[in-house]
């Protein structure tokens, strides 16, 4: 994985979730405050973060990210509970709006755009979201909440995980679609599902 100074200088504050052949990365983070928030500026720009999506109530003004050019959606539900409708359609909406964006796939994984998400702790409702995304992009959702699980470690409750497990993908995987080419890559590192083996 590639090294990023100013993220490696909040340590578990922030977690990268690089999915090989994907077009954009995803940042979890722990909530910042108006004090902290600098602190993840940096790691923001670094990390080319285009959004940052907050699943809670706000704890820190927009101005400066606005002032960076990065947008944010406040998507807010309940700590320790699974996202409504509105919630996965809101983020949905917002997460394939940036991956066609930023097609084709750099080569160089240091130049694609990050949706940063967070709650409180970014161990529930933040990592919930970006599991959804991976199923969309045709992870089975068991593989996708481990996937989560090797950069954040104790992320996802039992009901959260029952959501996942559950989760039905709002759209059908093509043949040249890129989630094709995404499912082979991670069948072939990480030997993930027996859906992807019929590549």
């Amino acid at each position: 994985m590639t090294n990023y100074p100013c993220a490696a200088q909040l340590g578990q504050g922030l977690s990268i979730i690089d999915v090989p052949d994907c077009p954009i990365r995803f940042l979890i983070l722990t909530c910042p405050t108006d004090n902290t928030l600098p602190l993840y500026l940096s790691a923001f720009k670094e990390l080319k973060v285009t959004d940052v999506v907050r699943c809670c109530d706000p704890t820190y003004s927009t101005e400066q990210l606005e002032d960076l050019q990065i947008k944010v959606l406040d998507i807010p539900f309940k700590d320790g509970s699974v996202p409504s409708k509105s919630v996965v359609h809101d983020w949905l909406q917002l997460f394939q709006s940036r991956q066609l964006a930023a097609l084709p796939v750099s080569a160089n994984s240091e130049q694609r755009p990050t949706i940063a998400v967070h709650c409180v702790a970014g161990l529930g409702r933040a990592p919930v979201l970006v599991a959804i995304a991976l199923i969309e992009m045709g992870m089975q959702p068991l593989d996708a909440i481990e996937f989560i699980r090797q950069y954040r470690r104790g992320t996802f409750n039992r009901p959260q995980i029952a959501y996942l497990d559950g989760y039905k993908r709002t759209r059908k995987r093509t043949a040249n679609s890129s989630e094709s080419s995404l499912s082979y890559s991670l069948k072939r590192m990480f030997s993930f599902g027996k859906e992807l083996s019929s590549h």
